[in-house]
């Protein structure tokens, strides 16, 4: 190996280690690539001082690389998105539907979980937002359920893996990210938002299905309720009202997307506005709970920024050393197909999740091996969903999974760590599941796409 090589490895290496001494993220990847971006300047030949600026006064490549992660349109999404579900989860949208769900399904075995997939899914397709899916549906659905006598791992786990699937089901946070790093209009934001649909709606099916044969072989796990009140129009007619708001959310965000009525950032100031008058509606909306979400949805947006930032200072001082070269030489270089290479990147993002959040290996790992994955001839879509899915499992597996941290957080006296680690294996083992069947079944995840955007 060369110089550049060793030094390639050296980036990675020096990244895991500030991780692992527990150095933050965005401070450890601008300080890495300061680093080796002088420690390349002094030894690399070719890589000079025009990384930074030009002796000619023009602006060099991580100006214009810095700047554009600034002034990119697709970015305003981003903030606007995450108010919106910050305002949803603080509507009482997902009270008013859980409790009337649970009206409906409560009589089955394992009718309370199910209730809580559903719930899951209507705030995946409204929020995009993890942290607040997962700690929304812990506080509502944990307590009602262990006092129905429900097996604590299963209401724990459900809770916790049923929250991410907002970072999969659109319109997605991350889906907006990897839209902006793939940068190719094969896999847009909207041709992934459609690509994402069927995969997310699978894995609610699968769960759903997981739950109710739990619940019939093993009896005592999710038992049906002694005293149920009885089913009628009324409490129908309730579950349509209360359904109704956020899928009416849901039909004009992705909808305007879809048909070409408005672009991504537009739709999501259609969803910021929705939420707010969805709140207003509930009799929730006050000054103390705007600004409340506006604070927490500036620390969210200015903490992702911090990463892409420093992502972005880490990939153009890769690129200088010639990783991008590294990489592809690694990747064609296995004694595979094209199947086989992505089989592969899945593995190495499966592992990278126990260890790094989905935001660093979508900044990082996603830019470098999608564009030598795409000259094998592989859909890009395809991959890209296949990678989302993928990273959906980095909320769960230990000792860096997010959601775990954030169900702990809401969690009942009594329910350990080991509760919560039993409870979502099942879970990320049906993810991998739906992973397996997305890989091996290719127009679950290209063939809405080819049709919407057919002749486009």
């Amino acid at each position: 190996m060369g110089l550049e090589e060793y030094l390639v490895i050296g980036m990675f290496a020096g990244f895991m280690g500030l991780l692992l001494i527990g150095f933050p993220v965005a401070w450890a990847l601008a300080g890495i690539g300061f680093l080796f971006a002088i420690i390349g300047h002094v030894l690399v030949e070719h890589m000079g001082a025009d990384l930074w600026f030009s002796w000619g006064g023009t602006i060099g490549v991580l100006d214009r690389r810095l700047y554009g992660v600034v002034a990119n349109e697709l970015m305003v999404a981003l903030p606007l998105f995450i108010f919106m579900g910050i305002m949803l989860d603080r509507s009482g949208i997902a009270e008013r539907l859980m409790n009337s769900l649970v009206r409906v399904l409560g009589g089955l075995r394992g009718g309370y979980a199910v209730t809580v997939v559903i719930v899951g899914v209507l705030l995946a397709a409204s929020t995009g937002i993890v942290g607040a899916s997962v700690v929304l549906l812990g506080m509502l659905s944990i307590g009602p359920m262990l006092q129905a006598k429900y097996n604590k791992s299963l209401a724990v786990g459900t809770a916790c893996s049923v929250g991410t699937l907002g970072i999969l089901v659109p319109p997605s946070i991350m889906l907006v990210l990897m839209a902006d790093r793939l940068g190719t209009s094969e896999a847009s934001v909207g041709r992934l938002f459609m690509g994402a649909l069927i995969p997310g709606i699978m894995l609610a099916v699968m769960y759903i299905a997981y739950i109710l044969i739990a619940a019939y072989i093993k009896k005592d796990l999710a038992p049906a309720p002694e005293n149920r009140k009885p089913l009628n129009a009324r409490a129908l007619l309730e579950v349509l009202i209360a359904v109704l708001p956020p899928m009416a959310l849901i039909v004009a965000v992705l909808g305007s997307i879809f048909t070409g009525f408005a672009t991504t950032t537009e739709a999501s100031a259609v969803g910021a506005l929705g939420a707010v008058l969805l709140a207003l509606f509930n009799r929730r909306l006050s000054f103390d709970v705007v600004s409340k979400a506006l604070y927490q949805t500036t620390r969210t947006t200015a903490f992702i920024f911090g990463i892409f930032v420093g992502a972005t200072i880490f990939a153009v001082v890769l690129r200088g050393l010639g990783g991008d070269d590294v990489i592809r030489a690694a990747i064609t270089g296995l004694p595979f197909g094209p199947a086989g290479v992505v089989l592969t990147v899945m593995l190495v993002v499966f592992l990278l999740g126990f260890f790094l959040d989905w935001v660093e290996i979508t900044l990082i790992i996603l830019p470098l091996v999608a564009p030598v994955v795409f000259s094998l001839g592989v859909d890009p879509v395809w991959f890209a969903i296949l990678f989302a899915i993928c990273l959906q499992t980095s909320f769960l597996t230990p000792p860096v999974g997010f959601a775990l941290f954030y169900i702990k957080g809401v969690c009942p006296p009594g329910i350990t760590t080991t509760d919560i680690y039993k409870g979502v294996a099942p879970f990320v083992a049906l993810q991998l599941l739906g992973l397996a069947l997305v890989f091996f079944y290719e127009p679950l995840a290209t063939w809405l796409p080819a049709q919407v955007y057919s002749g486009r």
